[in-house]
């Protein structure tokens, strides 16, 4: 049986450094230990965008058997994809950040041209930082740790879903993880200590006073002194991005469903098309497929204008911080160490 123990500092340093805290020894409190998905399930081989077509289909088919699905569409082609699979009069869900007197980035138009080709009833749910709070909040008390700055926005949608009498949410999410759509850190063959500067998302001593550089994910896919970057996310990146939408959705009580997620690439990553520009290449051939009158979109992430949101934001108070040390990092950098600050105030809370 494994020990677990309460060790705040592996904890802290772990979330900022992977976004989640990837041992499931080390737990934040004695009252939760952090959640952590297990990907250790079956997942179908996948070589080319038949059958990519072939395992997202038998996903989506199972979810909607009931009519109790709902689909989380953005303005990319992978929710395209899916909402081309899902059955028409779908209720399909987008996601629209709201900064007063500021104009941000806005998916649903995009979202609503794949809902009107395939017949989808489709909902915009506007989303304020007042909402973001609340929401962050419980989803940081399920999960035991701090949260991604998406996870929120994920809850208040799949509490909206579990409203509209839905049981189950279907995302696209891993499908840029899986085939080859993280371009920037497939980009290159990686040196070891270059890899490990280009992924973690904030080095620990940069903001707190100890900090504790922690290398083992690293060491783990370390050969020769390169990291294969692909191998790496498909593990490590896999985790933390699965648990942030698992999380959310249980958080708010619906069943994530994640039909890229059940797949895998079952033949070598081709490099050479991606770092020419084609990148998720089987993905595209698939969405070519299904739309072959329609021009690929340019990829956006899921909006979160934290920018904004944290533009006037003084940096965190705690004596665990150092002082200051958000005055230069970048909107989602500054989202992690306030959830993290938030979610220590809300441990001593109880």
């Amino acid at each position: 049986m494994v020990k677990i123990m309460v060790n705040k500092k592996f904890c802290m340093n772990s979330y900022l450094m992977y976004r989640y805290v990837y041992d499931t020894k080390n737990t934040f409190s004695v009252n939760k230990t952090p959640e952590i998905v297990d990907i250790g399930f079956d997942r179908r081989p996948v070589k080319d965008a038949k059958s990519l077509y072939a395992g997202l289909k038998a996903v989506v088919d199972e979810a909607c058997r009931d009519g109790m699905a709902a689909l989380a569409l953005s303005g990319g082609i992978d929710s395209a994809i899916l909402a081309k699979l899902v059955p028409e009069g779908t209720k399909a869900y987008t996601f629209r950040c709201i900064v007063p007197g500021i104009e941000v980035t806005d998916e649903s138009d995009a979202a609503g041209r794949w809902a009107d080709l395939n017949r989808l009833d489709h909902d915009v749910i506007d989303i304020c930082w007042e909402d973001i709070v609340d929401a962050a909040d419980i989803c940081m008390r399920h999960k035991g740790a701090p949260i991604h700055s998406i996870e929120a926005q994920i809850y208040l949608a799949a509490r909206k879903a579990l409203t509209d009498g839905k049981s189950k949410f279907i995302f696209g999410e891993n499908a840029d993880i899986i085939y080859g759509g993280m371009n920037g850190l497939l980009a290159k063959d990686w040196l070891y200590a270059e890899f490990v500067d280009r992924y973690t998302y904030i080095m620990p001593y940069k903001v707190l006073k100890d900090a504790e550089l922690l290398l083992d994910p690293y060491k783990e896919f370390e050969n020769d002194g390169h990291i294969d970057g692909h191998v790496f996310i498909n593990k490590y990146f896999r985790q933390e991005a699965l648990g942030t939408y698992t999380n959310a959705c249980k958080a708010a009580g619906i069943e994530f469903v994640g039909p890229y997620s059940k797949t895998y690439l079952d033949v070598p990553i081709d490099y050479d098309r991606i770092r020419s520009g084609d990148t998720k290449y089987i993905v595209r051939e698939l969405f070519r497929d299904m739309y072959p009158e329609v021009e690929l979109p340019a990829k956006i992430p899921m909006p979160r204008p934290v920018n904004e949101w944290f533009a006037k934001w003084n940096g965190p108070q705690r004596s665990e911080f150092i002082p200051h040390c958000t005055d230069n990092m970048t909107g989602d950098q500054k989202w992690m160490v306030w959830c993290l600050e938030r979610y220590l105030d809300l441990l001593e809370e109880g």
